[in-house]
């Protein structure tokens, strides 16, 4: 016989789980209290690097259920959700949602919304990626510089090039500099450039 959990999760302390742990019972689960997990933590957090949800899996067993109210509980993103739960149905774990009906995520339906979260998922990571690349475009159209900030400025480039045409070791200018011998070489590289 499958044991049957659930997951409560807030954003911050002002809130509270109490809420969540009422629509569970009110929707027919009799979670035990050591099988109710509750946590504060943001969205944000993925849930692999949740203490409570780390708990929770501890106890988990293949054949088990978990139940959320909502799935952004288990995520702040599509991406994310969809990879918990396809990270607990690979660990034989059934979740349950009750905003989407209480549909078993695992099952021919609940593996239908997944297919359509992961659309979502996609189109939010491609979306991302085109803003990303817009915005880099207009920084590039504007002139401002891209990419990490120059360890040295540009007299001390010129004082790299003085200095390694004088003979100088890269090691021994790096030392005299305070800076590393690859910043050196890099110096020297777009020298040549």
């Amino acid at each position: 016989m499958s044991r049957v959990f659930a997951y409560c999760r807030v954003s911050t302390s002002e809130q509270t789980t109490a809420n969540q742990l009422q629509e569970i019972a009110q929707a027919g689960f009799a979670i035990q209290p050591s099988r109710a997990i509750t946590e504060t933590v943001s969205g944000s957090v993925p849930t692999s690097e949740r203490p409570g949800f780390s708990r929770l899996l501890d106890k988990m067993e293949a054949g088990d259920v978990l139940v959320v109210t909502k799935l952004d509980r288990l995520g702040r993103n599509a991406m994310d959700v969809r990879a918990t739960v396809e990270a607990l149905s690979g660990l034989g774990i059934r979740v349950h949602c009750l905003a989407l009906g209480g549909v078993d995520l695992t099952s021919p339906a609940g593996k239908m919304t997944m297919g359509v979260i992961a659309a979502v998922a996609e189109f939010e990571r491609d979306l991302l990626v085109e803003r990303t690349q817009a915005g880099l475009a207009r920084a590039k159209a504007e002139g401002k510089a891209l990419g990490r900030p120059s360890a040295l400025s540009a007299a001390q480039v010129q004082e790299v090039a003085q200095r390694l045409a004088a003979g100088e070791a890269i090691a021994a200018i790096a030392r005299a500099m305070g800076t590393s011998r690859q910043t050196i070489m890099r110096a020297r590289d777009s020298l040549g450039a």
